[in-house]
């Protein structure tokens, strides 16, 4: 029996439940903690969690975060949208809700760590914890877990880290666990996309002009914040070749369109860096992750102002998305972050 107590965020879903049940396996104790969000599911995911917690016998805590989770993740998400930025956040959720204020509920429970099913590890290098890729590549979650301190990383457990999904579902098999097997979403009060959203949040329609590169007006948009940089459905701009979301220019309330080459840049401007550790010395170089799903690219980050750095990549990037993260990589481990504050290709 390890003598250490493991507080394990518990959903209700597959991952969590199987972390769970790994650290069991391993000795530990474990006391089950569950964030009650402000979305429709809510009740039937504390349920669902509640049956879980008493087929693992392990004492469950359900933590009210609705407020908070409006105050510091749902509103500045807003803001950011209305600005025209497309923000990440589940970056913000998991650097001040799952592993800020479910953290501090563990540990005034008298926790000794925490663990979540998040597919990602900490390795260790050079006397420091880092965070690192899962090793399930098509899962890894480091990417969301990027703005997480050297100090949080010193009490975290990521006990699926080196399983895959396809061994995760297969050790669930058979188990008679009644947990959730659908996939959860990347942003959870999303469940019926962005539009329905905004008419949830009451948001009255700005529209605005559809212009190319060059300025010509080609159609017309419902408001800035229902597009993305890299969109190419639901422009209504019937072509030989499609048309893509290239910027957002909230100032003059119009999106601006071009082709697939068009999307294509080498340099972007970054705010807001933050390094886990002691900051290297600048040109650094390294990879560098834009999105959940983009391939780490080759860049090169350089001081461009006092608080604003120029990344400049080896080949051009796609769809580079101002609101965005750029997670900066050494080998597997996160060593940095930054948020995309310009794209420097763009008119």
């Amino acid at each position: 029996m390890n003598h250490q107590t493991v507080g394990i965020a518990m959903s209700g879903g597959v991952d969590s439940t199987i972390a769970a049940l790994l650290l069991l396996q391993k000795g530990y104790r474990i006391h089950g903690f569950h964030m009650l969000l402000p979305l429709p599911q809510a009740d039937v995911q504390c349920r669902r969690t509640q049956q879980i917690a008493q087929q693992l016998s392990t004492p469950l805590t359900v933590v009210d975060l609705r407020q908070t989770f409006t105050e510091q993740v749902v509103t500045p998400f807003i803001s950011n949208y209305l600005s025209g930025l497309t923000p990440n956040p589940c970056i913000y959720c998991n650097e001040t809700i799952k592993f800020g204020l479910l953290a501090q509920a563990m540990f005034q429970k008298g926790m000794d760590r925490i663990a979540t099913g998040h597919y990602a590890r900490i390795e260790d290098h050079e006397g420091s914890s880092f965070l690192a890729r899962g090793i399930d590549r098509g899962k890894d979650q480091s990417y969301f877990l990027a703005r997480l301190t050297a100090e949080q990383l010193q009490t975290v457990t990521f006990p699926l880290g080196s399983w895959t999904k396809d061994q995760v579902y297969k050790k669930a098999a058979g188990l008679n666990l009644h947990y959730s097997d659908k996939e959860s979403q990347d942003v959870c009060f999303l469940h019926q996309g962005l539009s329905a959203f905004w008419a949830e949040h009451g948001l009255e329609e700005q529209p605005g002009p559809i212009v190319t590169m060059d300025g010509r007006h080609i159609g017309q948009h419902r408001g800035v914040w229902h597009y993305t940089v890299g969109q190419r459905r639901g422009l209504g701009l019937p072509d030989t070749t499609p048309w893509y979301v290239v910027r957002l220019d909230k100032q003059q309330n119009r999106i601006v369109v071009g082709k697939q080459d068009d999307l294509f840049t080498g340099r972007c401007t970054l705010r807001a860096l933050r390094w886990t550790h002691e900051p290297p010395s600048l040109p650094w170089r390294g990879l560098v992750q834009l999105r959940s799903r983009h391939i780490p690219a080759p860049a090169e980050l350089t001081a461009s102002g006092t608080e604003s750095w120029s990344l400049t990549f080896a080949t051009p990037q796609r769809a580079v998305t101002p609101g965005q993260f750029a997670v900066l990589y050494s080998d597997n481990r996160v060593i940095g972050s930054a948020v995309i504050d310009r794209n420097d290709g763009e008119i």
